[in-house]
């Protein structure tokens, strides 16, 4: 199925797409044939990301960096990157924390990426699509917890519940332009950036959480990297308004945070960031 020409000619833009799960995506796309197009808010990142995945690959590949939190950098953005065929809503926030101890610039911040910058980024590339007459696809990356819920991530996995109404929404408004909505929803992936936050000593020392997966194990990159390419190409393309669960049969036995009910304010505490001073 994963012919080298499986998503030639097709534009794809990616937030987060410098590191993560974000940069295993797009260097599997430019294998495939894909022109890429990367975004994030550090720039030096996003170059670097570039220039690996297109010595690897052969591959166009623009870097372009964005605030998805800012409406209007979101819409420059979009304009930087067009024409598109294929959006993928990566970029994300999260951390553990205990709910009622989370600011209100918390919330805020994790809201706004979480959710407010998917859908700007979304909106952006629809209008765009359904003006010009065009197809397009919208593949959005969230979480097992959508559907479960998970405690101590409470903010980011409201916003990845939303993600899934919107895709499920969307299917159906914007089928009949031709614009398919898809998602994927993860299980444990480790990546440095999340699973410092997610997965920290503390929480590793407990025990490993390949013990609640049924497969015994974490998932690799690139498994996930296939589903992406599978969902956005057009082999795909009587799918729409579906979220594809790849958790080795986690969430059929946890949600991921029971580990965490046990901990106590001083273990909580031992976690929190110190302040500078």
């Amino acid at each position: 199925m994963f012919e080298a020409s499986l998503l030639a000619g097709k534009r794809i833009l990616i937030t987060g797409g410098g590191t993560g799960l974000g940069k295993s995506m797009g260097r599997r796309m430019a294998e495939l044939g894909a022109a890429l197009a990367i975004c994030g808010r550090r720039a030096e990142v996003l170059d670097a990301a570039a220039a690996e995945i297109s010595e690897a690959t052969g591959a166009t590949v623009e870097a372009i960096p964005c605030d998805i939190r800012d409406a209007e950098a979101v819409d420059a953005m979009i304009d930087q990157a067009w024409p598109v065929d294929v959006l993928v809503n990566n970029a994300a926030a999260n951390f553990i924390a205990q709910t009622h101890k989370l600011s209100a610039r918390a919330l805020d911040t994790l809201f706004a990426i979480n959710l407010n910058g998917p859908m700007s980024c979304t909106v952006a590339a629809g209008r765009r699509w359904i003006a010009e007459g065009r197809d397009g696809v919208v593949l959005s990356i969230l979480s097992t917890g959508a559907m479960t819920g998970r405690a101590f991530t409470v903010p980011a996995v409201m916003g990845k519940a939303a993600m899934l109404a919107m895709t499920r929404s969307l299917a159906v408004e914007w089928g009949p332009h031709g614009i398919r909505t898809v998602a994927i929803a993860p299980g444990p992936f480790p990546t440095p950036g999340a699973w410092s936050r997610l997965r920290p000593k503390a929480r590793e020392a407990a025990g490993g959480q390949e013990r609640a997966i049924p497969l015994g194990r974490v998932g690799a990159h690139e498994e996930l990297a296939n589903l992406a390419c599978y969902l956005v190409s057009d082999q795909a393309g009587y799918v729409t308004g579906e979220c594809v669960t790849i958790d080795g049969g986690g969430m059929l036995r946890t949600s991921g945070a029971e580990d965490l009910l046990a901990w106590s304010d001083a273990d909580w505490e031992a976690i929190r960031p110190k302040k500078k001073g």
